[in-house]
């Protein structure tokens, strides 16, 4: 047993992604010995994902030669040895590049591996009374997604120490396909909340429709509704991305439309961060540039202290607030959001064509936040696996009013941007007979956060001759 003693916390990449070994210190004396299976912040810095296990398994086995496998199940395992000796081999049963690929080593009390969820998993015992120990975190369930690999693959090719001849197999584990007949492992699920919304066409475009992407509207889901949690199995899921919210700025300072304000862009939000929480989910949500009162002094980093000035701004606020409770979170703060349907870059070439000269607010400042590109930085995000937090996503550029906009929409539509005037935001709501909510007038949102992980924002003059171009 003294080989096992002496080694530093490390861990150790495989040819399977996702699948780490560690090399675990065990301390010990004529006593016996003593090490740390599994510890969170010790290994999570060393790279582990916090994969939350709620469950301890123990398999006893008393002959040396006892096989079992090759099992892929929807979670992810933390497999260690208490005590004997096994060799330990792995398949990788998910979707994509690496399907198929195997790694074996022999595993000891000294040492663990972390299995990603797909990847199948199958041990022969070198010793005799060998403890084989896993944390899993996830609950045993029958409608789990699972798949299967016979232990005498020839794609796989384990050599296994004993052969397989000479070991006692379960029937049920000699019956399991060969890797031909192996339908692989889907990855987790996303969700996209808000479908039919700009944004949620965006997502659409931009994420596509394969199998493991999920879109719904609140009439097909309400994360609202009592039960949520039981509404779909959530462990099957790795990603939310909620582009759902109530944007009624000027409506949410009406009593129903507080209400509804709240329920869409806070509590909903506080269900979301709970499943999220409790499912080892990602939560991307959608935050607005309402959550400040645009008093401050150039542009506003992620960091910057709330003060929303009205309903919509406080509902956002406490959404942001929400969705940082989910321990994987993206927060994506946006300014000024163009996409499909009605909008302001719509409404002005409309206004353009048809010999119509507004006048238009030149007193808020800010940028112009296209849909695409907020699908294209969510997208970014998830795919690079960037650091979880806030990230504001806007367009780049110079910094506008709206009437400068207003103006540039002219110009590109071939019309006199000298038709378009300005007017302060008082001047504008001055003879308003509804509720007005207050706006920030300075929208202006920092973009090194976002640019230090690779994504490049559009400069906001091209993406808007674009989007007219289209």
């Amino acid at each position: 047993m003294s080989d096992i003693f002496g080694k530093q916390l490390q861990p150790i990449e495989t040819p399977i992604p996702g699948l780490l070994v560690f090399e675990l210190p065990v301390h010990g004396d004529s006593r016996g010995w003593f090490k740390e299976n599994w510890q969170r912040e010790k290994m999570t810095a060393l790279g582990l994902e916090d994969f939350g296990p709620v469950q301890n398994n123990i398999s006893f086995n008393d002959a040396v030669g006892t096989t079992r496998g090759i099992h892929a199940e929807p979670w992810d395992k933390w497999v260690s040895v208490a005590t004997g000796r096994i060799f330990g081999a792995w398949v990788d049963l998910r979707e994509g590049p690496s399907f198929g690929a195997v790694f074996t080593i022999e595993i000891d009390p000294s040492r663990a591996i972390f299995v990603p969820r797909g990847v199948g998993n199958s041990y022969q015992t070198l010793a005799p009374d060998t403890a084989y120990a896993y944390l899993v975190n996830d609950h045993w369930s029958p409608a789990a997604e699972y798949a299967f690999l016979n232990l005498a693959d020839e794609s796989a090719a384990i050599e296994w120490p004993i052969p397989l001849s000479e070991v006692e197999i379960s029937e049920k584990d000699k019956a399991h396909p060969r890797l031909a007949d192996v339908t692989p492992i889907a990855p987790r699920k996303t969700l996209v909340l808000g479908a039919a919304g700009q944004l949620g066409l965006a997502l659409r475009a931009r994420l596509g429709d394969a199998d493991h992407i999920e879109y719904v509207t609140r009439a097909e889901l309400d994360v609202t509704a009592p039960g949520i949690a039981d509404a779909r199995r959530w462990r099957d899921y790795g990603t939310i991305i909620n582009a759902a919210a109530y944007t009624a700025v000027d409506t949410a300072e009406t009593p129903e439309g507080r209400a509804s304000a709240w329920q869409a862009n806070a509590t909903a939000v506080a269900a979301l961060a709970r499943i999220a929480n409790d499912n080892g989910i990602t939560l991307v949500h959608v935050s607005s540039d309402y959550v400040f009162d645009g008093t401050g002094d150039g542009a506003y980093a992620e960091d910057a202290a709330f003060a929303p000035l009205g309903v919509y701004g406080q509902s956002k606020a406490a959404g942001d607030l929400a969705a940082q409770t989910a321990p994987r979170h993206y927060i994506v703060r946006t300014s000024w959001v163009i996409g499909e349907g009605k909008n302001f870059v719509r409404t002005m070439a409309s206004l353009a064509e048809r010999g119509i000269d507004p006048s238009v607010v030149s007193d808020q400042i800010g940028r112009l936040t296209f849909t695409t590109d907020i699908a294209d930085a969510i997208a970014h995000l998830l795919v690079v696996g960037a650091a979880y937090g806030t990230y504001n996503v806007t367009s780049a550029g110079a910094e506008l009013s709206w009437a400068d906009i207003a103006r540039e929409v002219y110009r590109l539509t071939g019309n006199d941007p000298a038709r378009v005037s300005d007017v302060t935001t008082a001047e504008y709501f001055a003879n308003a007979t509804t509720p007005v909510s207050p706006r920030p007038l300075n929208s202006v949102l920092d973009l090194t956060k976002i640019s230090a992980t690779g994504f490049a924002p559009r400069d906001g003059g091209e993406a808007l001759a674009a989007y007219l171009r289209s």
